[in-house]
């Protein structure tokens, strides 16, 4: 994404601002790197595909205070990761499934904090801890790894949160409440799946 210098500067402190409030709940945040022209820009010699952290000893930046997260901000318009595994893991699947699973999760009236991204990936955001997710069509994010935050930007448009962590007052589920929610949402009929999508 192409942007000016004056809407960047601007969307920075948006960038900055959640992820202050994000740290100030304990969410342990981490800069990374964002798109500029076909590069990713921020950190020196690591070419990738998507973001990665800033700092190459970002393991032993894990649960900085919001007021030193504030500082990695200050210049930069970088992406805001969560270190998955120190309190919050991620299960990511299709839009598809996600929307299905969504709409199980809110029947049994189980608010997820659930992220998506511009690539068509949703990712419900569980409390660490417990049997990860085995499936080919799920990847658990855990100890030792991270995914985007909204409202980091990617090369075809922003993350965004489908359900904010505040409509759960930042209160995480088990792996399980999630896993439970997918695999009944699997189980659905393909004519179901397409009215749950309408509805989410």
């Amino acid at each position: 994404m192409e942007w000016s210098d004056s809407w960047r500067g601007a969307f920075r402190i948006e960038l900055r601002a959640e992820a202050v409030n994000l740290a100030w709940h304990g969410w342990p945040v981490l800069p990374g790197t964002y798109p500029a022209g076909e590069r990713w820009a921020g950190r020196d010699g690591v070419e990738d595909s998507g973001p990665v952290p800033v700092h190459g000893d970002w393991q032993e930046r894990i649960g900085t205070e919001a007021e030193q997260v504030a500082t990695w901000w200050t210049g930069h318009s970088y992406s805001i990761l969560l270190a998955t595994g120190h309190g919050v893991d991620a299960v990511e699947v299709s839009a598809d499934l996600g929307r299905r699973a969504a709409v199980e999760l809110r029947a049994a009236g189980v608010p997820v904090p659930i992220v998506a991204t511009p690539e068509g990936r949703w990712m419900f955001l569980v409390a660490s801890g417990g049997t990860p997710v085995t499936d080919p069509d799920v990847k658990h994010y855990g100890q030792g790894e991270y995914v985007p935050l909204p409202p980091s930007t990617g090369h075809v448009g922003v993350v965004h949160w489908r359900v904010k962590p505040q409509i759960c007052a930042w209160h995480l589920p088990h792996v399980d409440v999630v896993r439970d929610a997918l695999l009944q949402a699997a189980d659905r009929t393909t004519a179901y799946g397409l009215v749950a999508a309408d509805r989410s």
